[in-house]
């Protein structure tokens, strides 16, 4: 069964939507990276936070009122018309909506504490299911209309990419026609906090592959698909999914796990690693990661596919990012020109000469794009790589 991506919808601090995001990524700006201590008191750091102005959640919905859903909403607007029709012509019954999240409205639940700590009452506003990780999901089905299967995906770093690999199994087991899927996270203390004590935040502009890179930037995103089998723009080809459960929070170093995500993500499409003309690396910048993954995709694909981490311009959107870098693949497919400018990797540092020489893209670098691959790691070693075509 050929299933495509029909639309998609994408904010984050790079772009509020896809066409906007590619331009700032092939142009190297960093500018939605900014320093804040919001998140972390006493030490500023750098996150991609969303400040655009975002859809307001109507009355009617108050009680799922949080930025999490916010950026969901953001997202939904985009792709409102392809779900229109997807519901006119299968009946909203036949619609479901999977969503990956890490910690969906918990910033909600921060502040509502915080108010409870300074011995005031729990403030109205505050609702559990802010702070549910299948809120998002919820709330979507809610504004939709759409009555199929609901629910969340929660793998941390891989979520939103799981997310797409459950909702392919829904239409292949005919449990729907089309599924609004992809993913929502929203910074908040818990999560800038976590990951400080771990060690793994830049104390700079994070640097992906580079020498001297020292940790994460953390930021903000949603981006949702409709996936059907209704042929479209994208065709979804490969995904390829493992586990290693190496280590709670560090990669396996050799990355066997991950080489075999990308291998059975290739195999799924019945394409060789030769064709892929571009590859979103997961590139988070941190020593660990990017040692294991760079020795992982030279096993794989050698010196010659072009490849990137956007993290450096994103930053990492944690259970949203999968699907936010599937969406700058999705629109890089969309281009019209027959060579598309291609986001550079950019660190501004040099390449780390310890790790394995690949083809990362340069300012300026521009190929002819027909297969898109990318790839998401989460802890635990929850491995996905997902591989898209131009329709």
């Amino acid at each position: 069964m050929k299933l495509y991506l029909n639309d998609m919808g994408v904010v984050c601090a790079a772009g509020g939507n896809g066409n906007a995001l590619l331009d700032n990524l092939v142009q190297g700006r960093r500018s939605g990276l900014s320093k804040t201590d919001c998140f972390s008191p006493g030490r500023s750091v750098y996150v991609g936070e969303v400040k655009s102005e975002l859809p307001e959640i109507t009355d009617q919905h108050a009680f799922y009122r949080c930025k999490n859903n916010q950026l969901l909403l953001a997202a939904l607007e985009q792709i409102k018309a392809t779900v229109e029709q997807m519901i006119k012509r299968y009946s909203a019954s036949r619609i479901g909506v999977v969503i990956g999240t890490s910690t969906s409205g918990v910033r909600n639940t921060e502040r509502s504490i915080a108010e409870v700590a300074s011995s005031r009452p729990k403030p109205d506003w505050f609702h559990y299911k802010q702070q549910q990780l299948a809120g998002g999901a919820d709330f979507i089905a809610q504004i939709c209309g759409v009555k199929g299967p609901v629910y969340a995906v929660s793998t941390a770093c891989s979520s939103s990419g799981r997310a797409l690999a459950s909702a392919r199994r829904m239409l292949r087991l005919g449990l729907c026609d089309a599924v609004i899927v992809g993913g929502g996270d929203s910074l908040c203390r818990f999560t800038v906090n976590g990951f400080m004590a771990l060690e793994s935040v830049s104390s700079d502009l994070c640097k992906p592959f580079g020498e001297h890179r020292d940790g994460i930037n953390l930021s903000e995103a949603a981006a949702l698909f409709v996936l059907s089998k209704e042929p479209g723009p994208v065709e979804l080809l490969g995904i390829g999914a493992s586990s290693d459960a190496y280590h709670f929070s560090a990669p396996d170093p050799k990355g066997h796990a991950v080489v075999k995500a990308m291998q059975m993500a290739l195999t799924d499409a019945r394409l060789d690693a030769g064709q892929i003309d571009y590859l979103n690396l997961h590139g988070t910048a941190t020593p660990l990661n990017d040692a294991m993954e760079s020795q992982a995709v030279a096993s794989v694909f050698g010196v010659d596919t072009a490849c990137s981490s956007t993290k450096g311009m994103t930053g990492h959107a944690l259970g949203a990012a999968a699907a936010v870098e599937l969406a700058i693949c999705w629109t890089l497919l969309q281009q019209s020109s027959d060579k598309t400018l291609l986001p550079p990797n950019i660190n501004d540092d040099e390449l780390d000469p310890d790790l394995p020489v690949l083809n990362f893209v340069q300012n300026g670098q521009s190929a002819v794009v027909r297969y898109c691959q990318s790839n998401s790691f989460a802890f635990g070693g929850n491995n996905l790589s997902v591989i898209v075509a131009k329709a």
